[in-house]
C-alpha cells in the first residue's frame, strides 16, 4: 500500500492545519492542568520502572561470594587508587553463581519484556491504558519485593521472577503511548512525552548510586524493599489521580477538556474496534521508526550493561567506587531530553517548522552525535577523564532523539500509537538481549583495540538508523490511521 504522494501533500500543509485545529478552543494553561499532572505521574511511574530494572545490576555485586576471586585488580591501564571503605557486617546471603548464571539472571528481564509489547498496545487501545499500566508496574513491584526470597530458593527462581518482572514492564511504554493519544495536544506532544518518559533516565540516575549506598549501609536485600515501597506509593497515586481520557477525568477543567478534544478532533480514528494490521505492517514510516529505535537501543544497551566493565577492565577505574560517575551519562541524557522537548515544540508552534523536519533533525543530532563521541572515546587510551567525558556527551546527545523518532508513532497514527510502539519496542528490545553478548564475544582479549571495534559497530548501527529515518520518516497522520477500511 503506497501513500507516499498523499503523505507528502499532507506534510506540506500540516502546520497550518494544526494551528487551525487548536484555534477551535482556547488553549488551556499548563500550570495545574490535568495533562501536565498526568505527565508528572507518568514520569514517576517510569522512574519506578527503570529503578526496578537496573537495581539488580548493583545489588549483584554484593549477592556474590567473591572471596575466591583473584584477578579483580587486573586492567589494561594502571589502576586508580581509591581509599578503603570500612566493611559493614551484613547478614544477607551470598551465592556461588558462575558468570554464565549471572548472565542469565541479568538478561532474563528482557525475555519477559519482549513478550508483552504488542499485546500491551492492543489491550491499552481496547480496554484503556490506566489499569493496564498500573497493574503492569504493580506486578513488577510485587516481584521485586519477592526477589530476596527467590534468590534464596535458587538461581532458577530468581530468573523466573525477573522474567515475570519483564512481562509486567513490557506493557508500560505501549500503554503510555496509547494514553497520550487521547491526552496530548499535537503541538504539546514533545513536551508532555519527554517529561513523562525521561522518568526512565531519572530512575537510572538515582537507582545506580542509591543502590550502592543501600548495599553499603544496610545490605543488598533492602535495595529491593526500598524501591518496591517507592513503587507501591506510585501505584496508589496513579489509581487515585489518573483517568484514561479527558472526558472521564473527574477534576479536569471544562476549558482544558474542550482544548484537548478540539485539538485531536481530526487525528483520531472514529472506531476503536477495527485495526488495519496490513496497512500498519506495510507502512514505511513505521519501519523507519523500527530501524531508528533498534539502532538507538543497540548503543544504549551496550553502554548500560558494559560501561562498568570497560571502565574497570580497560581504564583501571572501578565504577562501583563512584556511583555518580556511573549515572553521569543518564543524567546528561535526562537533561537534554527535557530541554529537547521544549525546543522541539517551540520550533513547531512558534517558529512553525514542519513536524517531520523537527523529528528528523532531532533524530539526526540524537544519533549521529552519540556515534561520533562513542568512536572518540575509543581513542582516549588511558585518559579516563576524557573517556568518561566523551561517553557522557555521547549518551547525553542521545536524549535529543526523545523528541525525534521516539514519539513519531503519535505523529503518524495517534489512534494506534500504543500498538505501533509495541511493534517498534519489540524490535528495540533485541539489542538488549544480543548486543552485550556480541560485544563480550568480540572483547575476549580485553584490549583497547577490541573495544574500539565494539564502539565502531555501535556507531555504524546508529548512523544507519539515523539515515534510514531521515529518508523514510514522516510527520503527519497516515491515511490508514484516520479511516476505517
Amino acid at each position: 500500500m503506497d501513500h507516499s504522494a498523499s503523505d507528502t501533500e499532507t506534510d506540506d500543509y500540516e502546520q497550518p492545519l494544526l494551528h487551525r485545529k487548536e484555534e477551535n478552543a482556547e488553549k488551556a494553561p499548563a500550570c495545574g492542568s490535568a495533562r501536565y499532572g498526568l505527565s508528572v505521574l507518568a514520569c514517576y511511574g517510569f522512574f519506578v520502572a527503570y529503578a526496578l530494572r537496573v537495581n539488580l545490576s548493583v545489588a549483584m555485586v554484593d549477592m556474590l561470594n567473591t572471596t575466591s576471586s583473584s584477578n579483580a585488580s587486573k586492567s589494561v591501564c594502571p589502576r586508580h587508587s581509591s581509599p578503603e571503605r570500612p566493611k559493614h557486617n551484613h547478614t544477607a546471603s551470598v551465592y556461588e553463581w558462575d558468570s554464565e548464571t549471572q548472565g542469565w539472571i541479568l538478561g532474563s528481564f528482557f525475555y519477559g519484556y519482549i513478550v508483552t509489547q504488542v499485546p500491551g498496545g492492543y489491550l491499552a487501545r481496547k480496554y484503556g491504558a490506566k489499569w493496564l499500566l498500573g497493574i503492569g508496574i504493580l506486578g513488577t513491584v510485587i516481584f521485586t519485593l519477592l526477589t530476596p526470597l527467590a534468590a534464596d530458593l535458587g538461581a532458577g527462581y530468581l530468573i523466573a521472577v525477573r522474567v515475570l518482572e519483564g512481562i509486567g514492564e513490557g506493557v508500560t511504554f505501549p500503554a503510555m503511548h496509547a494514553m497520550w493519544a487521547s491526552w496530548a495536544p499535537p503541538l504539546e506532544r514533545s513536551r508532555l512525552l519527554t517529561m513523562s518518559y525521561t522518568g526512565a533516565q531519572l530512575g537510572t540516575v538515582v537507582a545506580l548510586p542509591l543502590s550502592g549506598v543501600i548495599c553499603f549501609y544496610l545490605d543488598w536485600t533492602y535495595v529491593f524493599y526500598v524501591f518496591g515501597a517507592v513503587g507501591l506509593v506510585w501505584f496508589i497515586l496513579w489509581t487515585a489521580l489518573v483517568a484514561n481520557t479527558p472526558s472521564t477525568h473527574p477534576r479536569i477543567s471544562e476549558r482544558e477538556r474542550l482544548y484537548i478534544a478540539s485539538s485531536l478532533r481530526h487525528e483520531l480514528s472514529p472506531t476503536s474496534d477495527y485495526i488495519p494490521w496490513r496497512s500498519i505492517l506495510t507502512s514505511m514510516p513505521l519501519w523507519a521508526i523500527v530501524v531508528a529505535h533498534f539502532s538507538y537501543n543497540w548503543t544504549f544497551y551496550t553502554l548500560l550493561t558494559l560501561l562498568p566493565t570497560y571502565m574497570n577492565d580497560i581504564l583501571g577505574f572501578s565504577i562501583q567506587q563512584n556511583g555518580m560517575l556511573s549515572a553521569l551519562p543518564y543524567l546528561g541524557c535526562w537533561i537534554l531530553a527535557l530541554l529537547g522537548g521544549q525546543l522541539a515544540d517551540y520550533l513547531r508552534e512558534t517558529c512553525q517548522f514542519r513536524t517531520v523536519a523537527v523529528r528528523k533533525a532531532f533524530t539526526l543530532i540524537g544519533m549521529v552525535g552519540p556515534a561520533v563521541f562513542l568512536i572518540a572515546a575509543g581513542y582516549t587510551n588511558c585518559d579516563y577523564v576524557l573517556a568518561v567525558a566523551f561517553l557522557t556527551i555521547s549518551s547525553s546527545l542521545g536524549g535529543l532523539s526523545a523528541s525525534g523518532f521516539n514519539i513519531s508513532h503519535l505523529d503518524i497514527a495517534p489512534s494506534y500509537a500504543g500498538i505501533l510502539l509495541g511493534i517498534t519496542n519489540s524490535f528495540a528490545t533485541i539489542p538488549g538481549m544480543v548486543g552485550p553478548v556480541i560485544a563480550r564475544t568480540l572483547t575476549k582479549g580485553n584490549t583497547i583495540e577490541e573495544w574500539r571495534v565494539v564502539f565502531y559497530i555501535s556507531a555504524g548501527i546508529n548512523l544507519f538508523g539515523a539515515a534510514f529515518f531521515t529518508l523514510f520518516g514522516q510527520g503527519s497522520v497516515q491515511p490508514w490511521a484516520l479511516h476505517s477500511q
